[in-house]
Protein backbone atom coordinates (compact mmCIF):
# COMPACT_ATOMS: atom_id res chain seq x y z
CA UNK A 1 0.00 0.00 0.00
CA UNK A 2 1.40 3.42 -0.99
CA UNK A 3 2.16 5.98 1.69
CA UNK A 4 0.18 9.20 1.43
CA UNK A 5 2.14 12.39 2.00
CA UNK A 6 0.72 15.92 1.95
CA UNK A 7 3.29 18.76 2.04
CA UNK A 8 2.54 21.70 4.31
CA UNK A 9 2.51 25.42 3.44
CA UNK A 10 4.61 26.16 0.33
CA UNK A 11 6.49 22.85 0.29
CA UNK A 12 6.64 20.76 -2.88
CA UNK A 13 7.25 17.00 -3.21
CA UNK A 14 9.27 16.13 -6.32
CA UNK A 15 10.23 12.78 -7.81
CA UNK A 16 13.68 13.36 -9.36
CA UNK A 17 14.32 12.15 -12.91
CA UNK A 18 16.55 9.11 -13.31
CA UNK A 19 20.30 9.77 -13.55
CA UNK A 20 21.76 9.52 -17.03
CA UNK A 21 23.07 6.04 -17.88
CA UNK A 22 25.22 7.20 -20.82
CA UNK A 23 27.08 10.36 -21.81
CA UNK A 24 26.24 12.22 -25.01
CA UNK A 25 29.14 10.34 -26.66
CA UNK A 26 27.65 6.96 -25.71
CA UNK A 27 29.94 6.07 -22.79
CA UNK A 28 28.14 4.01 -20.13
CA UNK A 29 28.54 5.57 -16.67
CA UNK A 30 29.06 3.50 -13.51
CA UNK A 31 26.80 4.27 -10.53
CA UNK A 32 29.60 6.14 -8.74
CA UNK A 33 30.03 8.59 -11.66
CA UNK A 34 26.36 9.45 -12.12
CA UNK A 35 25.37 12.95 -11.06
CA UNK A 36 22.18 13.60 -9.17
CA UNK A 37 19.51 14.88 -11.55
CA UNK A 38 18.50 18.53 -11.33
CA UNK A 39 15.03 17.99 -12.77
CA UNK A 40 11.98 16.18 -11.56
CA UNK A 41 8.18 15.92 -11.60
CA UNK A 42 5.93 17.58 -9.02
CA UNK A 43 4.09 14.81 -7.15
CA UNK A 44 2.32 16.84 -4.45
CA UNK A 45 1.98 20.45 -3.28
CA UNK A 46 1.11 22.18 -0.06
CA UNK A 47 -1.79 24.68 0.07
CA UNK A 48 0.54 27.67 -0.34
CA UNK A 49 2.42 30.20 1.74
CA UNK A 50 0.54 32.11 4.45
CA UNK A 51 0.79 35.87 3.90
CA UNK A 52 1.04 38.49 6.67
CA UNK A 53 -2.67 39.30 6.31
CA UNK A 54 -3.53 35.63 7.08
CA UNK A 55 -4.56 34.68 3.53
CA UNK A 56 -2.83 31.98 1.52
CA UNK A 57 -0.89 32.61 -1.67
CA UNK A 58 -1.83 29.90 -4.18
CA UNK A 59 1.12 27.82 -5.45
CA UNK A 60 2.32 28.72 -8.94
CA UNK A 61 3.17 25.06 -9.64
CA UNK A 62 0.76 22.21 -10.29
CA UNK A 63 0.94 18.45 -9.97
CA UNK A 64 2.71 16.92 -12.98
CA UNK A 65 4.91 19.96 -13.77
CA UNK A 66 8.49 19.08 -14.75
CA UNK A 67 10.78 21.44 -12.86
CA UNK A 68 14.45 22.32 -12.41
CA UNK A 69 15.92 22.77 -8.93
CA UNK A 70 19.34 23.50 -7.41
CA UNK A 71 21.84 20.72 -6.77
CA UNK A 72 21.81 21.17 -2.97
CA UNK A 73 18.25 22.43 -2.46
CA UNK A 74 15.62 20.68 -0.38
CA UNK A 75 15.79 17.43 1.56
CA UNK A 76 16.09 13.92 0.16
CA UNK A 77 13.51 11.45 1.49
CA UNK A 78 12.41 7.91 0.62
CA UNK A 79 8.74 7.07 0.25
CA UNK A 80 8.00 3.35 -0.11
CA UNK A 81 11.63 2.81 -1.18
CA UNK A 82 11.52 5.48 -3.92
CA UNK A 83 13.76 8.57 -3.71
CA UNK A 84 11.95 11.93 -3.55
CA UNK A 85 12.92 15.49 -2.77
CA UNK A 86 10.91 17.92 -0.67
CA UNK A 87 11.65 21.62 -1.01
CA UNK A 88 10.07 25.04 -0.76
CA UNK A 89 8.37 26.38 -3.88
CA UNK A 90 10.88 29.27 -3.91
CA UNK A 91 13.72 26.74 -4.37
CA UNK A 92 12.27 25.61 -7.71
CA UNK A 93 14.25 27.42 -10.40
CA UNK A 94 12.09 26.85 -13.50
CA UNK A 95 9.23 24.88 -15.05
CA UNK A 96 10.00 23.03 -18.29
CA UNK A 97 7.31 23.48 -20.95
Amino acid sequence: MATKLRPLDDNVLIKPAEAEEKTAGGIVLPDSAKEKPLRGTVVALGPGRTLKNGKRQEPSLKKGDVVLFGRYSGSDIKIDGVEHKILREAEVLAVLE
